[in-house]
């Protein structure tokens, strides 16, 4: 028994691992070293773009309940990122090369699985799945688009943010701290009065934009957005959004700030640091005037500006079953972002189901149902829900998964129990799971 996984993403890797794990050999494709794409960096799978971060590790956090089930169901993204991780408060962080570097070994030496490097023009025969992310080569895209017939596929633009050394943050300007106390202090916070946010807030929203071939704000997705678009939305927009102050006392005056710029850890040695939540198409020009308006930055060295990249997704609905199979020839299933999941840990929950349903298919085993009270069936079966009309991608919410049917005082303690209910479902399942 042999599938091919094209891509060696988060999807693929996670997809390659399950699959291996239950004894199907795999031959895992990746077109790097051969040829990367703008977004990419080094020759590691699993290579993290647009930001370290694999966002909370709380409970109260549907995203945390995600890698906690996948945690408890030996996924191999989320134990690399466990071992890799650096200090960010209270989300999984994590030293980009180093988890994926750890990433790519694993696979490497895994007796079940064959790399083999070089781009796919081609899908291939036999069982496969095809992970090959949102910067799919124009080739393979083309093929898809002729196998979907019709126009199945979509595109929209997903925006990096800009790297900066940390020896260049004016920390005579910035202080350490997480929000609320919550965890260690590891995010550095770059307060701004509001003389300075309204100075920088009409210069950020007149600068001028990179070219980028078709691109139009409503085609942003909300869960990447430039900061520039978001902007231009209103003078207070990003009071609410990245800059929010609430929680962030300055050392100095012991009140909130107008407004807090937080820079976030790349790197485990914590030399180099991210600007969250200011995913940007600036001119790199524009990038370094408008943001050094920021008393903190100042002086900042960029080691890496702000980028737009091309993000291709599928009309799921219309498309793929729960279990991420392509309805109209099931041998081709698809994981990651194109299947229009948003996100690192969303991306790898695709892959560990879509491989996981495979290999007990090939073995004539029942496939497992995550219900949808768990986050990981709550994605898969939002994803292939033919009453969506719009699809656009989705990060895992509470909103997708069933109430409690009881009444919980408060967000958080209601969050909580969702999760309580999701762990107690997964480790209910978890013998059967592992086979």
């Amino acid at each position: 028994m042999n599938v091919t996984v094209i891509g060696a993403g988060l999807a693929g890797s996670e997809a390659a691992w399950q699959l291996a794990q239950r004894g199907i050999h795999v031959t895992l494709c990746e077109m790097k070293p051969e040829k990367k794409t703008p977004a990419h960096e080094t020759e590691y799978f699993a290579e993290l773009c647009c930001s370290n971060s694999l966002r909370s590790d709380q409970l109260e956090n549907a995203v945390g309940l995600l890698k906690e089930e996948l945690r408890r169901l030996d996924s191999l993204i989320i134990r690399c990122a466990d071992a890799t991780r650096v200090p960010a408060g209270g989300a999984l962080a994590v030293d980009r090369h180093g988890f994926a570097r750890m990433v790519t070994e694993e696979l490497r030496d895994h007796p079940n699985v064959t790399v083999v490097e070089g781009e796919i023009t081609r899908i291939p025969e036999g069982e496969v799945i095809i992970a090959s992310g949102p910067l799919t080569s124009d080739a393979l895209a083309e093929q898809l688009q002729q196998l979907f017939g019709e126009a199945a596929t979509l595109n929209f633009f997903d925006a990096a943010a800009p790297l900066v050394s940390f020896e260049s943050v004016d920390m005579t300007s910035a202080y350490f701290a997480s929000r609320y106390d919550k965890g260690t202090p590891d995010y550095i916070n770059c307060p701004m009065s509001e003389e300075e946010y309204k100075a920088f807030w009409a210069a950020l929203i007149a600068a001028e934009e990179a070219d980028v071939h078709g691109f139009e704000d409503k085609q942003v997705f909300e869960g990447c957005m430039p900061v520039e678009v978001m902007a231009r939305r209103g003078e207070d927009t990003l009071r609410y959004g990245p800059l929010k102050p609430k929680g962030l006392p300055d050392p100095k005056t012991g009140r909130d700030p107008y407004a807090v710029v937080q820079l976030r850890k790349d790197n485990a040695d914590g030399t180099i640091y991210n600007l969250v939540g200011f995913q940007t198409h600036l001119k790199w020009g524009e990038q370094k005037r408008v943001f050094s308006m920021i008393p903190a930055l100042k002086n900042a060295q960029y080691l890496r500006y702000g980028v737009m990249h091309r993000n291709t997704y599928l009309d799921s609905p219309r498309l793929l079953d729960r279990y991420y199979r392509l309805r109209k020839e099931p041998r081709i299933a698809f994981a990651g972002q194109m299947t229009g999941v948003e996100g690192y840990v969303e991306s790898c929950a695709s892959g560990f189901l879509a491989g996981v349903e495979l290999a007990r298919r090939l073995r004539c085993l029942d496939a497992v149902d995550f219900p949808r009270e768990t986050a990981i069936g709550a994605l898969g079966l939002y994803v292939s829900n033919e009453s969506v009309g719009a699809f656009q991608p989705m990060n895992i919410n509470f909103g997708i998964m069933p109430p409690l049917g009881y009444k919980v005082k408060g967000k958080r303690n209601k969050n909580a129990e969702l999760s309580a209910r999701s762990l107690a479902l997964i480790d209910a399942m978890r013998e059967e799971i592992m086979k």
